[in-house]
C-alpha cells in the first residue's frame, strides 16, 4: 500500500509529529526508519532534488523524488513522482530547468527526464539491457552509461541474446581459465560493466557507442565504485574512467588506473601508467584546466592512503597537493571558479568535510561532526550529508567558511521523537607502545546513576576500518543501548583516520597491537566510567571482528562472558586458498601463503584452539565469497566437538553483509538472545 504523497510530504519536511513517548532504540525502529537517497543540486545552486524511501506502519515500503528550493528561507519540499518503485541516480540538466533519473517502469531499467515545472517523466532510452549507471557531460548533450555485457559482443543485442542462452542452457558447469571465478557474492559470468555513450538531443536512445568495446575489464570497477569513477572532459570530447588493465593477475594487483578514450570510441590511453597503484575519481574543474583524482602508492595495498594529486591539462604538470596532511579523502569536488578543492576524509572517529588550497597545500576543517558526504559545492555554500551516532541521515548547508549550519531535511523527525538513543561520548588511552588510541562509549538508553551494566564490545572489521561516529544500518551500536548494554568500540591500531603509520601498523601484526589495544581500551574505559562492568561483557565482530573473536578465544580467553563471530577468520592457511581478492591477504601476511606460511601461521587462530572455551555464536552468510562460510563452520564445528557452548546462525542467501531486513531482524534476536543468556542484566 503506498502511503499518501501529502504523509510522505510531511516525512519529508520533517514536520509530522509524533504522540507517542520515547522508547528504547530497537532493531523494528532501524529497519523501519525512512532513508535518504538519490540527491543532487541544480547547476545554478537553486535547487535541491533527493529521494525519500519511507517505511509506513505495516512494513511497505515507498520511494519518490522531492525538490527543495534553496533559495528560499521558507521553502517546504515538493513530490515530484508519484510512480511505483524507485526512482535514482538523479542528475540536473545543464540548464538546470529537469532532472534525469534512471527508473525501472518496464521491466529494465532506463533513462527518464522530468521538467521540474511539471509534466510527466519521459523514457529517454530504450535499450534492450539495463542501464547501472550514468553520467551527463557538461554541455548536457551527451550520456555515459554502464551496462553489463560480454566483451567479444558487437551490440548489446548479442550480450542480451547470450544472457539468455545462459539462462535456458541445461548444463550448469561454470568454465573458467583464470581467476578471479568468483567476486563479494557472485560467480563470474564472463559478462562485463562497459561504458556506452549516446547523445540526448530529444530522440529516444535505442543505441550507444561501447567506448570499452572488447576489453575484459570492468568499468566502474566492482563491487562498491560507481559513476564517481567515470567522467567526460569539459569539452565532451573524451570520457576518462578508472580501471585495471585486462590481465591474469586481477586476483592480486590493485592496479586501477585512469584511461581516457574518445566518446566516439577508439583509441584508450593510459593516463597513469606510471604508478602500479590505485588510481581513482578522475575529477575536472569546469573550465576543464585541471584534473584532480586519488593516487595510492603501495601496489597491492587497498588501505594505502590516497593522495590528492591535480594534473594541469595544459602544461602536463602533475603534483600531489597537500603531501603532509595525514589524511586519505574519500571524495573530491572542485570549487565552481576551480581555484578550491573540497574533500571529506576519515578523521578521529568522523568522516569530515576540508577545504584544499591546490596552490600551497593548505588544509583547513570546514565541518567535523559525524559521518559527512558532499552532495554539491556551489559559488557560496556546500550542501551535505550528515550521519551520527544519533542520526539516521539528512542533508544540511554550511557556507564555504564553515558556518550558518542550516539542516535541510528531517525525514525521520517523526519516527525519532518516538527514540530514545543512547548518550556517547568519545574516549582516549594509551594503547600499545604507549601512543594514544581513541573510541567511544553509549550508555544504555535505560542508563540509570549508580547502576552497573553489562558490556557489548563492538570490534570492527576491515581491518583497517573505524567504528566512528556515523549510524549504521547493519551493525548500528545504538541497538545494543537500547537492549540495556553499555556499547564499548576501540579504534586500535589499523584503524583509518588517525594517520597513515597507525592505519600501516597492522599489516603483519594481526594479532599484536590490535589485541593489546582492545585489552587496554576494556580496562581504560572501565575505569574512567565505573558504570561499566568489565567483568560482565561480551565481545562481537564481524569479518576482521570475527576473526578477533577467533583470536580472543585463544589468546583472551578469560575477558568475556560470550563472544559473537560473524563471518570471522578461522584458518588463515585454508583462507588463503579460498577468498577472492589474494592482494588482501598477500598484502597483509607479507606475499602468498606458500612464501610466508610462518607469519599466517603466527597469527592463525586455528593453531590456538587448544585454549578455547568461550561460549561463541557463529554467524555467516553462504554467499560470502570475501571470507567463505566454511571459516564459519569449522569454529563451530571445533566448539561442538570440543563441547564448547556454542551456536551456528548460517544464511543461504546472504554475502559477507547482512542486506535482507527480515534477516537483519533475525540477527539481532539471536544476537540479544545470546548475549542475555550469559550477561547478568
Amino acid at each position: 500500500m503506498k502511503t499518501s504523497s501529502v504523509l510522505l510530504a510531511l516525512v519529508a519536511a520533517g514536520m509530522a509529529t509524533s504522540v507517542y513517548s520515547a522508547e528504547p532504540f530497537t532493531v523494528q525502529h532501524l529497519v523501519n526508519m525512512n532513508k535518504l537517497h538519490s540527491y543532487a543540486v541544480s547547476n545554478d545552486g537553486n535547487t535541491l532534488v533527493y529521494g525519500v524511501k519511507v517505511i509506513d506502519g505495516q512494513g511497505e515500503a515507498s520511494s519518490d523524488l522531492y525538490s527543495l528550493d534553496l533559495s528560499s528561507k521558507t521553502a517546504i519540499p515538493k513530490q515530484l513522482t508519484s510512480a511505483s518503485g524507485t526512482e535514482h541516480d538523479v542528475s540536473f540538466s545543464a540548464d538546470s530547468k529537469s532532472i534525469y533519473f534512471l527508473a525501472d517502469r518496464n521491466g529494465t531499467s532506463q533513462l527518464y527526464h522530468l521538467p521540474l515545472n511539471g509534466g510527466e517523466a519521459l523514457q529517454v532510452s530504450d535499450l534492450p539491457l539495463d542501464i547501472n549507471g550514468y553520467k551527463l557531460s557538461q554541455d548536457g548533450k551527451q550520456v555515459v552509461m554502464t551496462l553489463r555485457v560480454f566483451p567479444e559482443c558487437k551490440d548489446l543485442v548479442c550480450s542480451k541474446e547470450k544472457f539468455a542462452a545462459e539462462k535456458d542452457r541445461k548444463t550448469t558447469g561454470r568454465e573458467y581459465k583464470q581467476l578471479m571465478v568468483r567476486h563479494w557474492d557472485t560467480w563470474e559470468d564472463h559478462a562485463r560493466n562497459h561504458l556506452f555513450v549516446a547523445n540526448l538531443n530529444g530522440t529516444k536512445i535505442t543505441d550507444a557507442i561501447n567506448v570499452t568495446q572488447g576489453r575484459d575489464t570492468e568499468t566502474p570497477p566492482k563491487p562498491f565504485s560507481g559513476m564517481e569513477e567515470v567522467t567526460f572532459t569539459p569539452d565532451g570530447k573524451f570520457i576518462v574512467y578508472s580501471a585495471k588493465a585486462p590481465s591474469k593477475d586481477q586476483s592480486w594487483t590493485t592496479n586501477y588506473d585512469l584511461w581516457q578514450v574518445p566518446v566516439a570510441g577508439g583509441e584508450t590511453v593510459n593516463l597513469t601508467e606510471a604508478n602500479k597503484a590505485w588510481d581513482a575519481q578522475p575529477t575536472y574543474s569546469a573550465d576543464g584546466r585541471y584534473m584532480a583524482y586519488l593516487a595510492m602508492t603501495k601496489p597491492g595495498f587497498e588501505a594505502d592512503r590516497y593522495r590528492l594529486m591535480l594534473l594541469d591539462t595544459v602544461t602536463g604538470q602533475e603534483k600531489e597537493v597537500a603531501p603532509l596532511w595525514d589524511r586519505s579523502p574519500s571524495s573530491i569536488n572542485f570549487s565552481q571558479d576551480g581555484r578550491t578543492l573540497y574533500v571529506t576524509a576519515q578523521d578521529v572517529g568522523q568522516v569530515s568535510i576540508f577545504e584544499v588550497n591546490p596552490q600551497f597545500g593548505d588544509v583547513r576543517p570546514i565541518y567535523n561532526d559525524g559521518s559527512n558526504s558532499i552532495v554539491a559545492v556551489t559559488n557560496n555554500k556546500i550542501i551535505f550529508k550528515n550521519a551520527s551516532l544519533v542520526e539516521p541521515g539528512d542533508l544540511y548547508t554550511i557556507s564555504l567558511e564553515g558556518e550558518n549550519l542550516k539542516r535541510l531535511t528531517q525525514i525521520n523527525k517523526d519516527k525519532l521523537a518516538n527514540i530514545k538513543f543512547g548518550e556517547f561520548e568519545q574516549f582516549k588511552f594509551k594503547g600499545w607502545n604507549d601512543e594514544t588510541v581513541h573510541g567511544y562509549w553509549i550508555k544504555p538508553s535505560n542508563y540509570k546513576e549508580g547502576e552497573k551494566y553489562p558490556i557489548a564490545y563492538l570490534v570492527h572489521g576491515g581491518p583497517q576500518g573505524s567504528f566512528g561516529n556515523s549510524f549504521s544500518g547493519r551493525w548500528n551500536a545504538q541497538l545494543w543501548a537500547g537492549a540495556g548494554y553499555g556499547v564499548v568500540m576501540v579504534d586500535f591500531h589499523g584503524s583509518t583516520g588517525y594517520g597513515q603509520a597507525f592505519t600501516d601498523s597492522i599489516s603483519q601484526d594481526w594479532g599484536g597491537k590490535p589485541l593489546e589495544d582492545l585489552k587496554k581500551g576494556m580496562a581504560a574505559v572501565s575505569e574512567q566510567q565505573p558504570w561499566l562492568d568489565a567483568n560482565n561483557a561480551c565481545a562481537l565482530g564481524g569479518s576482521y571482528g570475527g576473526y578477533m573473536m577467533n583470536w580472543f578465544q585463544g589468546n583472551w580467553n578469560d575477558g568475556f562472558k560470550c563472544l559473537i563471530n560473524h563471518a570471522g577468520l578461522f584458518d588463515m592457511r585454508s583462507m588463503y586458498y579460498v577468498t577472492e581478492e589474494l592482494w588482501f591477504p598477500e598484502y597483509e601476511f607479507g606475499g602468498t601463503y606458500h612464501d610466508n606460511k610462518e607469519l599466517y601461521e603466527k597469527f592463525n587462530p586455528v593453531n590456538y584452539v587448544e585454549n578455547w572455551k568461550t561460549p561463541m555464536l557463529v554467524i555467516h552468510g553462504e554467499k560470502d565469497f570475501r571470507v567463505p562460510y566454511g571459516q564459519g563452520l569449522a569454529a563451530f564445528s571445533f566448539m561442538q566437538r570440543k563441547g564448547i557452548p556454542s551456536e551456528l546462525l548460517m544464511f543461504p542467501d546472504e554475502n559477507h553483509w547482512i542486506l535482507n531486513q527480515d534477516n537483519l531482524q533475525q540477527w539481532y534476536k539471536n544476537v540479544f538472545s545470546w548475549m542475555d543468556r550469559w550477561t547478568a542484566k
